[in-house]
């Protein structure tokens, strides 16, 4: 099974020393090699985004930095994990090494592997 981790966190006023690119390096290279690791990405600083909101059919968009969020979006990853227990467990590898934040762990969709108590979407069928 597939899941996302959302890492949320202090924004960062610094990027990260030579030694925490270190460590996370090993730790991404270690799981991208053992397979529980799919994707990953860090996100560059708040002050170089923007939030798109829509409301009533109106857009607004907000530019970063986003100083009134106490935690920001860090990153994501992308875990196979043969159940959310175990991605959990992955996620709490993770959070040990970055020493601060948090994960929301959610399994991805997968047409083959629908979780129990969700109803499967409805299929849309080519015209024939």
């Amino acid at each position: 099974m597939r899941f996302l981790s959302i890492y949320m966190c202090p924004e960062r006023s610094t990027p990260p020393t030579g030694e925490e690119m270190a460590t996370m390096g090993k730790l991404v290279e270690d799981w991208m090699k053992s397979g529980k690791l799919l994707a990953t990405e860090g996100c560059l600083p708040t002050s170089l985004g923007a939030r798109v909101r829509i409301d009533a059919g109106k857009y607004s968009v907000s530019d970063g930095p986003f100083t009134e969020s106490k935690e920001v979006v860090g990153g994501f990853a992308i875990l196979d994990a043969p159940s959310k227990e175990v991605a959990v467990e992955y996620v709490k590898e993770f959070l040990k090494v970055v020493g601060t934040g948090l994960c929301e762990v959610r399994q991805l969709y997968d047409a083959n592997c629908v979780p129990e108590g969700v109803q499967e979407p409805c299929v849309v069928r080519a015209a024939s």
